[in-house]
């Protein structure tokens, strides 16, 4: 395909089939990631022990704030870059690359330090103990390299896919997934580095996947790529950049927060198998999520590049085609939880009174759980147009607005299962919250049509 027909055919081809050639590379690439991230923990814990389990879920948090700085960059520079190519603004993307390159050296290089010189005092801040303190200090002390490759890979896969490159995108989740589930184990059992070896294993995967992200953008047939003078950095250009990325950098940095409030409270009234409950809740609703986050990652191109080309009736059909399959998938999540929570929390676990736990847990906690994708789309909808402030308020909106107040004020009141029913009521008021945003947007997208209509005409 010619460099003129990937952007053409954001533009003209059938939405449904636009959709579904951007979502499924990312669908597929989420997926990819998950297990990898599941099979690392099986190495690690049976490699290494509980005790380095532990330590590396105390590693979480900080790795959320090195993903954090790498979407405010990757998240912003995709958006942008569509909707700038849409409006036939080539030189703008070119800049748009050249300055995301430059602020994803800096930020790596302000936090790395921070956490270097500073490491001990960031994982016990997060939780860590006299005994997972030398097993985090360890990982973080050998990731920290790979973090600043995970940005140079991630972030930039969204300036691929912006630029008609998705299946492309996923196969930089391939190669990085794919090289780590085979070190990994090598490192660990075979080396003996313990969970040092992980580290390192995770350091290569990251490094040779940065290294396919680059070389995309240094081949000078590629859509958008590397050249002199793109470089300066650029107020005007970084502004709507950091705008538009603050939504999924919120989030990534809110989640740090809810997690350690939610940990807390739980233990607090329902103990250790509440704890691992909720774990189980967790990772069920996040299989789900991860499927609408693929659908969103293929709408937001189509959605950016009509938004800027002004073919404002395909981005409201991608939209709300989005709208539909997120609903779909998630209303999966709900009946499972409602109707069959024994036989979900059975996939995770034999204990019976775990399985309990999960059997009166999620009927409660998921069962406004099928409107959550309408919230999620909508929010990257909003991205997607370049709506910063709108983004920023629906991401906010559902964990630091609604669920952190309700953490705080349902469970004195219903005890543990005021920890359930916080996350029904945010799904609901936040979902709420987008619908009349979503009415606000609408119309004015609907005037934009008729003033385009008329001026054509």
């Amino acid at each position: 395909m010619t460099s003129s027909n990937r952007l053409s055919e954001l533009e003209n081809s059938p939405i449904g089939k636009l959709l579904y050639k951007y979502s499924l590379p990312s669908i597929v690439g989420m997926v990819v990631m998950s297990v990898y991230n599941i099979i690392d923990r099986m190495f690690i814990g049976q490699g290494v022990g509980p005790d380095a389990i532990a330590g590396l879920a105390i590693t979480f948090p900080v790795m959320n704030v090195s993903a954090a700085f790498g979407v405010l960059i990757g998240g912003g520079a995709g958006a942008r870059t569509s909707i700038v190519l849409g409006q036939g603004k080539r030189r703008t993307a070119e800049y748009i690359l050249g300055n995301s390159i430059i602020m994803t050296l800096i930020f790596a290089t302000i936090y790395l330090t921070l956490f270097a010189i500073f490491i001990d005092e960031v994982l016990i801040l997060f939780g860590a103990s006299a005994t997972s303190l030398p097993y985090a200090r360890d990982f973080m002390l050998y990731i920290l390299p790979g973090l600043l490759f995970n940005n140079l890979t991630f972030s930039f896969c969204n300036i691929m896919r912006a630029t008609g490159y998705p299946k492309k995108a996923m196969w930089a989740n391939f190669i990085g997934a794919g090289l780590n589930v085979i070190l990994a184990p090598i490192f660990i059992f075979g080396f003996k580095w313990g969970i040092k070896g992980a580290a390192v294993a995770t350091d290569i995967a990251m490094f040779i996947s940065m290294i396919y992200v680059q070389l995309h953008f240094i081949n000078k047939k590629s859509e958008i790529h590397y050249k002199k003078g793109i470089y300066r950095i650029d107020w005007e250009i970084l502004k709507p950049i950091l705008a538009v990325g603050a939504a999924p950098c919120i989030v990534n940095t809110a989640g740090c927060v809810i997690n350690a409030v939610l940990n807390n409270t739980i233990y607090k009234y329902g103990g250790d198998t509440s704890v691992a409950a909720m774990g189980i809740f967790m990772t069920f609703s996040q299989l789900a999520i991860m499927f609408v986050l693929g659908v969103c990652m293929g709408m937001q191109p189509i959605v950016g590049f009509n938004y800027g080309a002004k073919r404002f009736d395909r981005l409201k059909r991608a939209y709300w085609l989005t709208v539909a399959v997120s609903t779909g998938v998630c209303l999966i999540g709900t009946i499972a939880s409602i109707f069959f929570p024994r036989y979900v929390a059975m996939i995770f676990t034999t204990d019976e009174s775990l399985i309990a736990a999960c059997e009166h847990a999620m009927p409660i906690a998921n069962v406004v759980f099928w409107i959550a994708g309408f919230q999620i789309v909508t929010t990257n909808f909003f991205q997607s147009l370049g709506e910063a402030t709108k983004s920023v308020f629906m991401s906010l909106s559902r964990q630091v607005i609604f669920l952190l107040p309700f953490l705080i004020i349902l469970p004195p009141l219903l005890q543990l299962d005021g920890v359930w029913y916080a996350f029904p009521v945010s799904d609901f008021l936040a979902s709420l919250i987008g619908m009349i945003l979503l009415i606000i947007e609408m119309k004015k997208i609907n005037r934009l049509m008729d003033a385009n209509k008329q001026a054509v005409g």
